[in-house]
């Protein structure tokens, strides 16, 4: 595997600290695509920005040890970190007991050690909260904006836009503007069959 390029950024939030930490930081890059659901991509992607100021990092071995209720304290704490906190705290709490466990703490560990492609996504795809969905978005950041290529890496490579193509705040509008579009299209289509 080539080694990997790694952006100073990645422009999914309106915080330029936030934007700077996913880039950085492999932990908070899954913690970030574990609480992209039902909220907006910049809600989720600004979360382990907010939850290292509130915690003072973002170990997954201390976040694992935590008891459940502080966490989730965490969370609820104004403003809230995810529209579901209580649930996002349990989530991110077996995500973060996961790396500590399986990855010694370094969730890089989850693509770097990837053998080919499919090992890469199939990894991805063993952490707690991480559906298809995220296993595809998540593989097209690796591939497209760190340059995370393992052998085969174009197999598993989705074949529709996801937010590995947000590389600026405009193409992240363009991107969420295309998911609202598919999913318009997908519920007329279900009435339609109703």
């Amino acid at each position: 595997m080539t080694s990997p390029t790694v952006p100073t950024e990645l422009p999914w939030t309106t915080d330029d600290q936030a934007n700077r930490l996913l880039a950085e930081d492999p932990n908070a890059l899954l913690i970030g695509f574990a609480l992209d659901q039902q909220v907006p991509v910049q809600k989720a992607f600004a979360g382990p920005f907010v939850l290292r100021k509130r915690l003072g990092h973002l170990d997954p071995g201390r976040i694992a040890a935590m008891p459940p209720q502080e966490l989730e304290a965490v969370f609820r704490e104004k403003p809230a970190i995810h529209r579901f906190p209580g649930a996002m705290a349990e989530r991110v709490q077996r995500l973060c007991r996961d790396i500590a466990e399986r990855f010694g703490g370094d969730g890089s560990r989850v693509w770097t050690e990837a053998t080919s492609g499919r090992d890469m996504a199939d990894r991805i795809g063993s952490l707690p909260g991480f559906g298809d969905m995220k296993v595809r978005s998540l593989t097209a950041t690796l591939v497209k904006q760190f340059d995370v290529k393992p052998q085969g890496w174009q197999e598993v490579m989705p074949n529709h836009p996801t937010l590995g193509d947000a590389d600026s705040a405009e193409a992240l509008a363009e991107y969420q503007a295309g998911k609202r579009a598919h999913k318009q299209a997908l519920r007329a289509q279900q009435a339609g069959n109703d």
